[in-house]
């Protein structure tokens, strides 16, 4: 019988390919670490890396490959067990872009402390095509995305009709300077087939919405944004332009199939709806 956690840490192992950042990330010593690898081999009877340079085995491809869906498959599983026991302690992990977090997300999360103050909420700030990824393999238990991909493993529910907006000046220009997210995000995979309506353009590109509206601000061209984004705006006097050619997408959330939702979880989507409904009808 192969131990669960002789498993975690080879899968750990064989992400980091490093014996000392695996025992750091795991809370352990490198000789448990090694010792973990050694009572695995042994009880498959076969070697499973090489260690000069790092490389798996075939063998240790094939159980990782195993190791992985099996773990995955235990985590998913504790999910839907802590869903059931509604568990009075324990963490709810919620997967966000950074401007959905911190524009709809901060008022729900003092509510549900409040509610539940035995239940921790852990935030992964990430984007909407990671945070369906860290949904899907049970690391978070729910994401809020944009215009979320079909998906035979997730299902997306919709909360708001999400158009487009440009802010600053510059859009009656022959040449418009455009602030822009980087090709990474789904944003830019939303925007880009609309953008030639524009005529001609350049692109500068930044990490964040918040780094768009700030350019933009400043004077440096014309930021893209989706309309929620518009209720972090400082400077009033920045002129807004809807872009009404540019097509619409959905804010929303994610979950697995089938996921069994604790109690938390619908109550801290009822309020998340709440603080949609209040804040963003006017936009």
């Amino acid at each position: 019988m192969l131990d669960l956690h002789w498993l975690n840490t080879f899968v750990t192992l064989a992400r980091l390919q490093h014996f000392g950042q695996t025992a750091a990330e795991l809370h352990m010593t490198q000789p448990n670490v090694s010792l973990h690898l050694k009572r695995l081999e042994e009880a498959t009877r076969t070697r499973l890396i090489e260690r000069n340079p790092f490389r798996l085995t075939q063998a240790g491809e094939r159980l990782l490959v195993s190791a992985q869906r099996a773990l995955s498959e235990l985590q998913l599983c504790q999910s839907d067990l802590n869903a059931l026991g509604d568990l009075a302690q324990g963490t709810i992990t919620i997967a966000a872009s950074d401007i959905i977090s911190r524009l709809l997300l901060i008022r729900p999360f003092q509510r549900f402390k409040q509610a539940y103050p035995g239940l921790d909420l852990a935030l992964f700030n990430t984007t909407s095509d990671r945070a369906a990824e860290q949904v899907r393999s049970g690391r978070a238990d729910l994401g809020f995305v944009l215009a979320q991909r079909p998906s035979d493993t997730l299902h997306f529910t919709a909360l708001r009709e999400v158009g487009w907006c440009a802010l600053g000046e510059g859009m009656e220009g022959e040449e418009k300077r455009l602030i822009l997210l980087g090709h990474d995000t789904r944003t830019r995979a939303l925007l880009d087939p609309a953008l030639p309506t524009l005529g001609r353009y350049r692109v500068m590109e930044v990490g964040s919405v918040d780094a768009q509206l700030d350019w933009a601000e400043a004077g440096f061209g014309v930021a893209i944004v989706p309309d929620f984004a518009l209720l972090r705006r400082r400077d009033e006097g920045v002129p807004v332009q809807r872009l009404g050619e540019f097509p619409t997408t959905h804010l929303g959330y994610i979950v697995r199939q089938n996921q069994i939702l604790s109690r938390g979880i619908k109550a801290l989507l009822g309020w998340v709806e709440e603080e949609i409904a209040s804040r963003m009808p006017a936009l």
